[in-house]
């Protein structure tokens, strides 16, 4: 999603087509050519595009970002670089995943593709054509000298040196070094077979043969080279490793490091000779990603340090290199490179005893009843908390008072107490059980609460009872607003001004209104508002003092950007961010109330790794074990940002991150609070006889995913339907698609099922709503778009990014075309229904534009052959083979990702929560799945609801995460052909689209009982 013009301009890249996994590109355009001090381009990697083409999923030709001048096709334009768009680059992936890399062609119609001839870049000496001619000095004035071997250099590769103090010499890839000229030697990247570079592995044999060598530094092809001169063997990898998120580890320790890499060769590290040994492996294809000397000051690297684009994590070796450059310079022989990398890398950790003494029986705190801001996504977590302890052998015991939930059920936890979650009864239920670990992360902000107490009355301590995971102390940190802005200024991060409420009226005026009144300690923003003035101050601030006894005047941030990372680490200081996720929604929405899109669609690579980085970094001065969320507000003009707060616990968002990703966030944060280490736990998804991959990584997403929230104001008469700084939503939804609009359409349907999509019929167009939004703001801005708003005013009035703006309108100006077919079903292009079948329309939908009915949509459709596809979310983009049965249903694609060999039972869940329906339907559909895989059956779970265990991937043998509506439940049947349906399972919504799927004879099971639902929360 990130990185695509840095990745373009990589000389490593030479003459191949680059075909992103991620489908949606060029959402934040392309940014000038503004260039540093150094006179090196600030935003690319190079002068030039290197690729010989780009193949995506869809272009976004109206791009948003304060610092593009262009569009990613104007550029490719430019340079005369041919593009593919509209693609399925997931089949694509899969078919170069089996096949290894292969030589390809894009032919533009009406040509023979004969009268092309193939091109193979390896036959190429591509290092010629990308290195510089003659030598180039830049930051001529530092102190110490580098002689820099360009085969392909990058930009940031140089900057990352002069940043340290070097002047830097780039000298062409055949340059004939002399050791005299500098002071250490840096070797690049570049494209191609490094064998076919025989003189520069000829020129840097004979430097490292020196009697007195210099410091010796390559990356990439540099690491390559390096290691062809001192004897080693490399060898082409059948695909290579490509991309952002491959993690590596550094040998000999529990160390892992995520890294940016992209090479077709590899170093065969059981060619080393002897005085040299392995420096990194990669932890999934066990791959020699770094070599080191025993003594002498020579090491590389496989992956780029240098991070443009990835991750930031290990920009530390240029420090490592420099100061051994330096070291050397001085005459000191020690430490040797190999003792400086270790001592940099092996970061001392403090291990609690919680590590090294496992406990044989945890207590587990639960989340008591459903509330708003802590519902049914806390007995996800708790389930799959006791599923990773009881593999380890653990006895589990669960205090949870809420019998509708799953984790409370026989045959999960050992032992379980319908007890309030409080400080007295818990303190009982220690005293009579004697559990010597206890887990306060599950349960949301009661147990953490309940924790906090525990831990002040010294009963954890009176009774030996440790806390696993993230301490006490941390937590603390977290919720008290005062002290987790100390934290932050310890370590040069900022939160939003604020000032305690003791003299609430002179913090605001100091300030400057508009200010957000917050509570320490509450849930889902309970007690916090914007004041605009002196009145509303006083009276929120009344209020929150009735919910806590500590209240933050807070600058106000509103209009700007709302973007969460989670993050989790383990005890080893071993740090991922599993899933970042943009609100669609400014701030001054909660993050619960707003529209959230994962991953962040409209953030520069500098952006996402500057949140990221600075992620990890408070996470690891706070001492967070396990996993928890950051939120941070973004300028939308600037690169500025604050640091909203930290959960140092699962949440609601971590429920939502797990599902989006499909990366068991619960289950590895339980794990890791027992002190495994992080790249010790295997992914399942991908693990088989074949291979496996680390659970150290971060997943990659070749789909986009949106979360609405469901609001059921309607049913209190007297309640504002206005949205804000507090929560009022009962529930969410998250739909899958691999285009925005048809994930957004998805996503409004499942949150009310009598909504077609975007739909500008519903709603009158209101200025205030639009400023001052309610839960009906998206109607209101779908009838703005229709009447002829533009983009810019619509912005004014939101401040929603004009990217998403822009998606908007792709929706509503679709649908005026088809209303130009009113009452002429028969004359609608094939190109078009297509077209509105990829923007998520749905039959319904379509039918009421042309006047016409859903069956009839359906039968023309099906007759043209426009059916859904079935894909997969593995957690890698198709570039690892994986065994998973989490799915979901695209028009945009050409392939299904798997067969359909029959015999299943479909199980239809109960969808969003409501008032009056929530998780005692969630019980119903798991213990439906559980009995019929015991009786042998294989068992289909269609839901949408990321709060659920029913959605969690192993419960079932098929999970479709997707619409429960006749449309959609009517595809997969098509598809899998089951024995039958169960739809008394899931309350009311499976029981409204009975009698259509009954016309369509579809064998389904339902009690003939006169209650309008057969299982119930009575049946509990």
């Amino acid at each position: 999603m990130v990185g695509y013009p840095e990745s373009m301009t990589d000389p490593s890249y030479r003459k191949q087509i680059l075909i992103l996994t991620y489908p949606l590109i060029g959402n934040y355009g392309i940014p000038d050519n503004k260039t540093d001090k150094y006179g090196l381009q600030e935003w690319f990697e190079s002068a030039e595009i290197h690729t010989a083409g780009l193949i995506i999923g869809d272009l976004s030709e109206n791009y948003s970002h304060w610092s593009s001048v262009k569009s990613l096709s104007d550029w490719l334009q430019e340079y005369d670089i041919p593009a593919l768009y509209g693609l399925d680059t997931r089949a694509l992936t899969k078919k170069i995943r089996e096949n290894g890399t292969m030589l390809g062609k894009i032919v533009v119609d009406e040509t023979d593709p004969e009268n092309i001839p193939l091109t193979d870049p390896n036959k190429l000496h591509l290092v010629s054509e990308v290195s510089i001619k003659t030598p180039v000095q830049y930051n001529k004035n530092a102190d110490i000298k580098i002689v820099a071997v360009d085969c392909g250099i990058k930009y940031n590769q140089i900057r990352c040196l002069c940043e340290r103090g070097a002047s830097v010499t780039v000298v062409p890839w055949d340059y004939p070094i002399k050791s005299s000229e500098y002071d250490g030697l840096f070797i690049s990247n570049g494209p191609g077979d490094p064998e076919m570079c025989d003189r520069t592995i000829k020129n840097v044999r004979s430097i490292i043969n020196e009697s007195e060598p210099k410091p010796v530094f390559g990356i990439c092809l540099g690491h390559q080279l390096l290691s062809l001169a001192v004897g080693a063997k490399t060898y082409k990898m059948k695909y290579g490793n490509r991309g952002h998120n491959q993690p590596c580890r550094y040998n000999g320790t529990i160390r892992c490091y995520i890294t940016t890499q992209n090479h077709g060769f590899a170093v065969d590290a059981t060619t080393l000779p002897e005085g040299w040994s392995p420096l990194f492996t990669n932890e999934n294809d066990k791959t020699n990603e770094g070599i080191v000397h025993e003594v002498k000051p020579f090491f590389s690297t496989q992956f780029h340090p240098e991070h443009m684009g990835g991750p930031r994590d290990l920009e530390t070796l240029f420090d490592v290199f420099l100061d051994q450059v330096r070291n050397t310079k001085q005459g000191h022989d020690s430490p040797s490179v190999k003792e400086r990398l270790y001592m940099t890398l092996q970061t001392p950790v403090h291990v609690p005893p919680a590590v090294s003494e496992r406990p044989k029986k945890v207590l587990i705190l639960g989340s008591g009843g459903l509330s708003i801001g802590q519902a049914g996504e806390f007995d996800y977590s708790g389930s799959q908390a006791i599923k990773a302890l009881k593999e380890e052998g653990i006895q589990t015991i669960l205090i949870n008072p809420n019998i509708a939930t799953v984790q409370t059920s026989k045959g999960l936890a050992d032992k379980v107490f319908f007890l309030p979650i409080t400080l007295e009864y818990v303190t009982q239920i220690i005293r009579s059980e004697r559990p010597n670990g206890i887990l306060l992360t599950f349960g949301g902000q009661t147990a953490l609460n309940c924790g906090v107490q525990l831990t002040k009355t010294g009963v954890l301590e009176k009774f030996n009872v440790r806390v696993l995971g993230t301490q006490v102390r941390s937590i603390e940190w977290t919720e008290d607003r005062k002290v987790f802005a100390d934290k932050m200024l310890e370590i040069d991060e900022h939160v939003a001004p604020s000032e305690a409420a003791y003299t609430a009226v002179a913090a605001a005026e100091r300030l400057g209104y508009p200010v957000l009144i917050r509570a320490a300690f509450a849930l889902g923003g309970l007690g916090s508002g914007f004041a605009d003035n002196r009145e509303q101050l006083l009276t929120l601030v009344n209020g929150a003092f009735a919910h806590t006894s500590q209240v933050l005047i807070d600058k106000s941030l509103k209009g700007w950007k709302e973007v969460e990372y989670e993050v989790i680490r383990d005890a080893y200081d071993n740090c991922i961010t599993v899933c970042n996720m943009e609100n669609v929604d400014p701030l001054g929405i909660h993050t619960g109330e707003s529209i959230v899109v994962a991953p962040s669609q409209t953030l520069t690579n500098v952006e996402y790794n500057m949140l990221r980085a600075t992620a990890i970094k408070v996470i690891r001065h706070l001492g967070v074990v396990g996993e928890c969320n950051i939120q941070y507000a973004l300028n939308p003009e600037s690169h500025e940002y604050y640091i909203i707060e930290v959960n140092a616990r699962l949440s609601r968002s971590s429920a939502l991150a797990s599902k989006a990703t499909g990366y068991p966030l619960a289950y590895v944060a339980a794990k890791l609070a027992l002190g495994i280490p992080l790249p010790e736990l295997r992914n399942s998804v991908t693990t088989s006889k074949e291979n496996s991959t680390t659970a150290c990584f971060e997943p990659s997403l070749d789909y986009c995913v949106v979360k609405i929230p469901r609001w059921d104001l309607k049913k209190f008469s007297r309640v504002s339907t206005k949205i804000g700084s507090s929560m009022k939503s009962v529930g969410e939804v998250m739909a899958i698609g691999r285009k925005f609009e048809e994930a957004f359409q998805k996503a409004l349907r499942m949150m009310d099922e009598n909504i077609v999509g975007f739909d500008p019929y519903t709603a009158e167009v209101s200025e205030e709503e639009l400023r001052d939004p309610t839960d009906r703001r998206m109607f209101v801005l779908a009838r703005a778009l229709k009447e002829g708003y533009s983009i810019d005013k619509l912005y004014e009035l939101t401040k929603i990014d004009r990217w998403f703006l822009h998606k908007f309108k792709n929706i509503t100006d679709h649908l005026s075309a088809l209303e130009v077919y009113r009452g002429k079903m028969g004359q609608v292009a094939t190109e078009m229904l297509i077209k509105a079948k990829q923007l998520g329309f749905c039959d319904e939908q379509i039918a009421r534009a042309v006047e016409s009915t859903h069956l009839v949509v359906r039968k023309v459709r099906y007759k043209l052959g426009i059916c859904p596809h079935i894909k997969q979310i593995d957690t890698v983009a198709a570039e690892w083979p994986a065994q998973t049965n989490y799915l979901y249903l695209t028009y945009n694609g050409d392939t299904d990702d798997l067969t359909f060999p029959g015999g299943y039972v479909m199980v239809i869940g109960s969808g969003v929560y409501r008032i009056g329906s929530s998780v005692e339907f969630d019980w119903c559909a798991v213990k439906c799945i559980t009995e019929l895989r015991k009786m042998g059956y294989k068992t289909i779970m269609v839901n949408y609801n990321p709060e659920t265990v029913s959605t969690d991937y192993d419960m079932c043998d098929r999970l479709y995460f997707d619409e429960i509506s006749f449309e959609t439940v009517m595809d997969i049947y098509n598809l899998e052909k089951p024995d039958g349906v169960i739809l008394s399972m899931g309350g009311q919504l499976p029981n409204n689209i009975a009698m259509q799927l009954h016309r369509q004879q579809v064998c389904y099971d339902i009690a003939c009982v006169n209650s309008p639902f057969s299982s119930s929360r009575n049946d509990r």
